[in-house]
């Protein structure tokens, strides 16, 4: 295998009408599921989604983003306290489990998965998109997908065969220097953002977002049009009064 395959790898949006065997998908699950997970508990389940109607009924959820029903297989992965529960019951356990913190753990764990999965489903030649909107629209998820008590949405990938891997654009990264710190958090000056964000700042397609959204700067095409703060509040809302009514209630004291 190339030694720089994680370096070259690209987000894949459109698919070709290759199927993705059962024997496939369900091999790279297996390897998915050696990932590193909290307690050994495996807190997440996968719903894979094939049939044509249930990906249009899934659509709307994800902003009817067209890799939802164009791709072969849509997987949704899921932090699942439901089926962990269901055990400790059964062997006279008192499960302590309904609160934020096992949330996180739980999402922890289905997140972990699914980069395993993606990762796994790249080196055979698939092709992967994370869709951003799970967490957006969970409630309607969760009802589409008939999702019981502890289990919530978290992440959806898109799956199969590239139509044109070379047409995909190489997604922009910002430079290593950006991220890492060492030993101790190193805080920014002005002049280290502006040289950080400043290769992102010049490509052309953002240059094409700030004069689309007639916005002074690629900054403001996101607080003001993508990642807006009345979105934000709004869809923070929504998450919060799912989860606490999956069985996750926030601390109140």
């Amino acid at each position: 295998m190339d030694k720089d395959f994680l370096l070259h790898r690209k987000t894949i949006r459109h698919y070709s009408d290759a199927g993705v065997s059962e024997a496939l998908l369900n091999s790279l699950i297996e390897k998915a599921v050696q990932a590193p997970t909290l307690g050994g508990m495996q807190l997440y389940s996968v719903v894979v989604t094939r049939d044509a109607e249930m990906k249009k009924c899934l659509a709307p959820c994800h902003f009817n983003q067209p890799m939802v029903t164009q791709a072969p297989v849509v997987l949704t992965f899921c932090a699942d306290f439901h089926r962990f529960e269901q055990w400790c019951l059964a062997s006279g356990a008192e499960p302590g489990y309904g609160n934020f913190q096992s949330f996180i753990g739980a999402m922890l764990d289905a997140t972990i998965l699914a980069q395993q999965f993606v990762t796994a489903a790249e080196m055979e030649g698939l092709g992967c998109c994370y869709l951003g909107t799970t967490t957006y629209n969970a409630p309607e998820i969760a009802r589409v997908l008939c999702l019981p008590d502890k289990v919530v949405p978290v992440i959806t990938v898109t799956l199969g065969y590239p139509l044109d891997a070379a047409a995909e654009p190489k997604a922009e990264r910002l430079p290593t220097g950006a991220i890492v710190h060492s030993e101790k958090y190193a805080d920014f000056t002005s002049t280290d953002i502006k040289k950080i964000y400043a290769e992102k700042e010049s490509l052309e397609v953002n240059k094409k977002y700030v004069a689309e959204n007639s916005k002074p700067s690629l900054a403001h095409v996101f607080t003001d049009i993508r990642y807006n703060r009345a979105n934000n509040d709004h869809f923070s809302r929504v998450l919060r009064d799912f989860l606490q009514a999956q069985g996750y209630p926030f601390p109140t004291d």
